[in-house]
């Protein structure tokens, strides 16, 4: 980073982003320049406007002509004296480093100014607050801030954090869609963690519920022949068996490669994180999880024309996220692309097959192809290494058998299958059935990361919670709700969005083939769809209020549980032993329901302990008569 500009302006947010850059250039040997922009103009034309105020003596021409003379005098020379003020901050502070430093005042509108600026110069990162002196307390992103970054292709770090540079903590969080926007990121990001001694990690994001919202959106208004041709069920079965973990594999693929660049280019063991939704909805959701320092994302995404101003992701998490974000522009394409690129030849008959490909998935699909290739030691890409690398993302459903495996899957009752037990993987999601794996083949995870979840027990835990209803889905598949996860939904605003989460609950459960939905299950998938903004439920508060708190906080543990319960420090650390997730919930859940039938209102460590040695009696009871029906040949599919 050899040249770095800063646009300055007297606000918080405008001393942050100097700090910040003085910062980078003690670590990179930078050299830094300050722009203020002033709009002597407009004060002009401003002041042509008023002339028909001024007193009768001034309105001869002659007076008018000098008045207009001194006032442009005056506002110029005073806007001038403002912004050298503004630029000798910053130069004060360069020069106590012996930081070398360059001033520029432009005059006119102030992105217009900035992007000419930056466009004309060979600047290699901006760095700029996220709001200026215009700030109001429900602002997100400045009109200048905005207005420059989707005109410029500038690296570009958008400053939220006003804390002093050395209070300030958090790692390096970096977004990776397979772009090569993304990609250059990672690199960005790896040499400022290097730089900063701050841990860097990277994060990806697939989505398997989209198609799943659309098809269950879209159903009720197709006429009995479109919905023949478009054969909804056995579309949305084949993305449950196929298309689903196809997607993960690619997305934890480009984690993998992120990681090799890590390794290989710079030495350094880099953390790599998959997630499942909607790409700017989890990352918002982590970033509040693990409150970052920085945020790193390529300006446009994977699906992205090279024309694009901004990414759809870039520009929410731009504006909601809560940390420092940095755009990248630059592009980089790891060396096994690259090399694909170079080396491999694709046979007429192959390029043939990935034109059939929707625009959407094809560069995806290729680069997958690709990665297949060079891997396997291929140096000609016909159609039987097409289908072996879809294969390899999509196990034995090659491309071409896709029309008779929906077929298949469609005589397939999922879930009335024999599987009584399911294993879900706490890092990706991934779902396996009676068997825990020896390692999940999505993201590699040992086999303690996945946590078993029963069948039988969930339909004990329904009745208590007021017994089930049954719903059938868009596509005829029928799932139990219990009463308490019917009214949790309720909590859910009116409309699309209840639409939607509902439709997220109905593929979770169906992806790991559970067909009774309790409550502990349906409020895990709102509390992340809604975000911070979820409905408090009164028998289900936020777990996070009641995570153990330090001792600064033990006196208002139970201030934020907006509930007719409190917990007790012991009984919360007891509650936190149990395994994270899906399975805390569940006991979390029970817990507060054995307190209410008693009529307690403070939930203590003996009680909660009580509660979870019962609840572990129920599951080995009922474990027991499975396998003991299981041996004699009695139990049912």
């Amino acid at each position: 980073m050899n040249k770095i500009y800063v646009p300055v302006d007297n606000s918080d947010y405008s001393d942050a982003s100097i700090n910040l850059a003085v910062e980078f250039a003690k670590k990179f040997d930078s050299q830094l320049v300050g722009s203020h922009v002033y709009a002597a103009k407009m004060h002009d034309v401003r002041f042509k406007q008023m002339e028909y105020t001024l007193p009768e003596e001034y309105q001869d021409e002659v007076e008018l002509e000098k008045q207009r003379r001194i006032h442009d005098t005056l506002i110029t020379m005073g806007l001038q004296l403002i912004s050298d003020s503004y630029l000798e901050v910053m130069k004060h502070k360069c020069e106590k480093f012996d930081i070398p430093f360059e001033p520029k005042m432009p005059e006119g509108k102030h992105y217009i100014k900035l992007v000419e600026d930056i466009q004309e110069s060979d600047y290699d990162l901006v760095i700029m607050g996220a709001l200026g002196m215009g700030a109001v307390k429900d602002s997100l992103i400045g009109g200048v801030c905005e207005r420059v970054v989707r005109r410029i292709t500038t690296d570009t770090l958008i400053v939220r954090n006003l804390e002093p540079i050395e209070e300030q903590s958090g790692n390096i969080l970096v977004g990776i869609d397979g772009s090569p926007e993304s990609f250059s990121g990672l690199k960005t990001a790896i040499s400022l963690g290097q730089k900063f001694n701050r841990q860097v990690e990277a994060v990806g994001v697939y989505d398997p519920y989209l198609h799943y919202i659309v098809f269950n959106s879209v159903v009720n208004v197709l006429t009995e022949r479109a919905a023949r041709t478009f054969k909804f069920k056995e579309q949305e079965q084949l993305h449950e068996e196929v298309i689903d973990t196809g997607l993960a594999k690619i997305y934890q693929s480009h984690l993998e490669v992120a990681r090799s660049i890590a390794k290989e280019e710079h030495d350094y063991q880099l953390k790599i994180t998959l997630l499942d939704g909607k790409a700017y909805e989890k990352i918002i959701q982590y970033t509040r999880k693990t409150q970052p320092w920085l945020l790193v994302l390529g300006r446009i995404g994977v699906h992205s024309e090279q024309d694009t101003d901004i990414g759809s992701t870039a520009e929410n998490l731009l504006r909601l996220a809560p940390c420092n974000v940095l755009l990248s522009s630059q592009r980089y394409f790891p060396q096994i692309d690259v090399k694909a690129e170079e080396t491999l030849v694709w046979t007429q008959e192959a390029m043939d097959r990935m034109e059939k490909a929707p625009p959407l998935v094809r560069g995806i699909a290729k680069t997958a192809v690709h990665r297949f290739a060079i891997e396997r030691g291929h140096s000609v890409i016909t159609e039987s290494v097409i289908d072996m690398a879809m294969e390899a993302i999509m196990p034995q459903r090659a491309s071409e058998k896709l029309t008779r495996v929906a077929k298949e899957i469609a005589e397939q009752k999922v879930l009335e299958s024999d599987a009584v037990q399911t294993y879900i993987c706490g890092e990706c999601g991934y779902a396996a059935h009676n068997q825990q794996p020896v390692q999940c083949p999505v993201c590699s995870s040992p086999p303690e990361r996945f946590q078993m979840v029963d069948k039988n027990s969930l339909e004990h835990i329904a009745i208590d919670e007021g017994g089930t209803a049954e719903e059938e889905t868009f596509d005829g598949i029928r799932l139990q709700w219990s009463d308490q996860a019917k009214k949790a939904l309720r909590t859910v605003p009116r409309g699309y969005m209840r639409r939607n989460v509902k439709a997220r609950i109905e593929k979770s459960a169906r992806s790991q083939k559970i067909n009774t939905i309790t409550n502990a299950f349906a409020t895990q998938i709102i509390d992340d769809s809604m975000g911070e903004a979820a409905a408090v439920r009164e028998d289900a508060p936020e777990l996070r209020a009641m995570q153990p708190k330090t001792a600064a906080h033990k006196a208002s543990a139970n201030a934020d549980i907006e509930s007719t319960l409190r917990w007790t420090e012991d009984a919360v650390e007891r509650l936190n032993i149990v395994p994270e997730g899906f399975m805390r919930k569940i006991t979390q859940t029970r817990i507060e329901q054995r307190a209410q039938e008693a009529d307690i209102t403070e939930v203590t460590l003996d009680f909660a302990a009580r509660v979870i040695e019962d609840g572990r009696s129920l599951a080995n009871e009922v474990l027991g008569e499975y396998y003991q029906n299981s041996n004699s040949g009695d139990s049912e599919p």
